[in-house]
């Protein structure tokens, strides 16, 4: 069996952290890497002591895009990359010039912060929403990178 390359072992603990979420509608993770080392993580769901959606349910708002697109957002819950990037800085780790590995490609406020943080690359599994952020794409010097996964859950043969 073949090592996974960097990319596949990155969005692997990605997926792990995304199991942690407390949000009911997706599950996100997010991982913050530089030099091939972790420096923080994150998932979507309220923040830390407050109530979690799965035990008192979201508090979802409507609101439109500006090309007209009816959006759901709730306010209970803070995206995984923006819980990764204040991880980071509750414990003190800078990220300017890192990557971020997250299950699925940001939203367009998360792509935002990601930008002003510094950040060099978003690798993402899963498509979503692409489409609201390729404007803020053509100007901004963060890459989006896309990570095949194909090796799965591999069976053993016992030995």
């Amino acid at each position: 069996m073949a090592r996974p390359t960097w990319d596949e072992y990155f969005m692997t603990i990605t997926r792990e952290v995304a199991e942690r979420s407390t949000c009911r509608r997706a599950k996100v993770g997010a991982v913050i890497v530089r030099d091939r080392s972790m420096l923080a993580t994150g998932y979507n769901g309220a923040p830390a002591g407050l109530p979690h959606c799965l035990d008192v349910g979201c508090l979802v708002y409507e609101s439109r895009t500006p090309d007209g697109d009816l959006e759901q957002n709730c306010y209970r819950t803070i995206h995984a990359e923006m819980n990764a990037i204040a991880q980071a800085a509750k414990n003190g780790n800078a990220i300017r010039d890192a990557d971020i590995y997250v299950t699925h490609t940001p939203c367009i406020h998360c792509l935002k912060v990601l930008i002003n943080t510094g950040m060099r690359t978003v690798h993402y599994e899963k498509e979503y929403k692409l489409h609201t952020v390729a404007d803020l794409l053509k100007y901004a010097p963060i890459k989006l990178v896309q990570v095949k996964m194909v090796r799965q859950n591999e069976g053993t043969d016992g030995a």
